[in-house]
C-alpha cells in the first residue's frame, strides 16, 4: 500500500500505468488482508484463506512473496521516473 501512497503523492511525475498498477497491488494486497480475517467474505464473492491451517498459511505466504516482488517491480519504475524527471528539469526542459 505504501507503493500506492507514494504514487499518488508524487502525481504527476508518476504515469498513469504505474499508478494504477500501484493501485492493483494495493486492492490485491487488501483482498487477501480480507480473505484470510476472521469474518465471512463470502458474501462479497471472496474465498477464505485459513492461515490457521498449514496450506492456508502456505498460500498466504505464497501471495505476499508475490505482492513483495509486484512492489518492488513498481518502485523500481517509479525511481526510474523521478531519474527521468531529474534529468530533464537539470536539463531545464
Amino acid at each position: 500500500m505504501d507503493v500506492y501512497k507514494w504514487a499518488t503523492k508524487l502525481g504527476p511525475l508518476v504515469p498513469g500505468e504505474v499508478l494504477l498498477d500501484a493501485f492493483e497491488l494495493a486492492r490485491d494486497i487488501r483482498s487477501l488482508d480480507m480473505r484470510a480475517s476472521p469474518y465471512d467474505v463470502s458474501g462479497l464473492g471472496l474465498e477464505a484463506v485459513r492461515i490457521e491451517e498449514p496450506a492456508g498459511k502456505a498460500r498466504y505466504a505464497a501471495e505476499q512473496r508475490g505482492f513483495s516482488e509486484r512492489s518492488n517491480a513498481l518502485r523500481a519504475r517509479i525511481l526510474a521516473d523521478l531519474a527521468h524527471a531529474r534529468r530533464a528539469a537539470d536539463a531545464g526542459l
